[in-house]
């Protein structure tokens, strides 16, 4: 089992690759191959963020990491 602090450097890394892949997005006109690539990634970081801040006990009241 992970401790808190190696959650916490997890978490820090996901937000981190989140706003690389979101930059990579902007900045870059895509098509195709390459834009569904950037996409998935972002929004599988989105959910791993989210079940990171589950796992700390700080997703808000009531909000599932599921959805």
């Amino acid at each position: 089992m992970k401790n808190e602090e190696e959650i916490y450097e997890m978490l820090i890394k996901s937000i981190e690759a989140k706003r690389a892949w979101l930059e990579h997005w902007e900045k870059n006109p895509m098509q195709g191959a390459e834009a569904a690539e950037t996409l998935r990634n972002f929004t599988a970081l989105r959910g791993v963020i989210k079940t990171l801040l589950w796992v700390q006990g700080r997703l808000p009241e009531g909000e599932s990491p599921l959805l």
